[in-house]
């Protein structure tokens, strides 16, 4: 069995999708699209920066989206393949949850990049800046990073925002919070502890006025039923009906993101196979997270295109 999975935040560059444009018309049809429905040059950004401003969470999120679907795009197009038949479930790391559902039929492509320009503004404007923080702990498992979290809180946010994988876990709260987490790390035998350059602290109860508008947008551009499960983040369980998706994409937002425990799911299922449109980020973290051999490709540029159909 296969997955197609998607990228979160952190996977934007200056030049993201530039030789791809050149070479696909397919491409170049998803970026216009997504131009047109933000009423923005997007992908001027994305190809030519500036960086701050492609970091802008409301900037990152549909950009790394349409990257990604652009990738898809050109295989299903230009290659032939048509994602149900080749893939039996999607799934995506916070934002690349929307991008999976996107590519499964849940949500088309405008609608997609503007309910991530929402999910965006509306994140970045729930916690002022410079009141919360992340930060990533490396060499921790869950229940350490939870133990430091609730150690370091103090009547603060401080909790686990991101399980991405036995040994990386992400935290997420008010910034003195964090502060304070990443300087006990040592004490909780946890090997380094990072501050994070994000504009807010996501995935965690800061972020409820956050929520609170994603509520609001997918209320009125509900999903459709996905032509193929998503294994959502806030659950880790494959999930097929629309009413289901809307309230997790909403629980999603200060939700924890079950990666670790999404590939441990689909694995149980029997997906052996995982491929990640536009990204190379979640890749490796599959790698760790699976308990036996699995295959994972990053599919980026038109090479990778062509390698992965000659392996589907």
């Amino acid at each position: 069995m296969r997955a197609f999975i998607f990228p979160g935040q952190g996977s934007q560059s200056v030049g993201m999708g530039k030789a791809l444009a050149d070479a696909s018309p397919a491409a170049r049809e998803v970026f216009q699209e997504v131009d047109d429905a933000l009423g923005q040059k997007l992908f001027q950004l994305m190809t030519e920066g500036p960086e701050d401003q492609l970091t802008l969470t409301e900037n990152a999120q549909p950009a790394i989206m349409a990257n990604a679907i652009a990738t898809l795009r050109v295989l299903e197009k230009e290659g032939g393949v048509m994602l149900a038949a080749k893939a039996d479930y999607v799934a995506g790391h916070s934002l690349g949850e929307y991008s999976a559902l996107c590519a499964a039929g849940a949500f088309d492509l405008a609608t997609t990049a503007r309910l991530l320009k929402t999910r965006g503004q509306a994140m970045q404007a729930a916690v002022p800046v410079g009141i919360g923080a992340m930060a990533a702990l490396l060499g921790a498992d869950i229940d350490t990073a939870q133990k430091l979290a609730d150690a370091a809180a103090e009547g603060e946010v401080c909790t686990v925002a991101n399980d991405n994988d036995p040994s990386q876990v992400v935290i997420s709260g008010h910034k003195g919070a964090v502060e304070r987490a990443v300087a006990l790390v040592k004490d909780f035998g946890i090997k380094r502890g990072v501050l994070l350059p994000v504009s807010a602290p996501f995935h965690c109860p800061l972020m409820q006025p956050a929520a609170d508008a994603m509520a609001e947008a997918l209320g009125t551009n509900p999903p459709a039923a996905p032509l193929i499960p998503v294994v959502a983040n806030v659950t880790a369980s494959p999930v097929g009906d629309a009413d289901s998706i809307r309230d997790l994409l909403v629980q999603q937002v200060t939700g924890r993101v079950r990666w670790r425990e999404s590939v441990a799911s689909m694995e149980d299922i029997g997906v052996m196979h995982f491929v990640e449109f536009g990204g190379k980020v979640l890749s490796p973290m599959v790698k760790r997270s699976a308990s036996g051999e699995v295959e994972t490709i990053s599919v980026i540029s038109m090479d990778d295109i062509e390698a992965l159909l000659k392996s589907l």
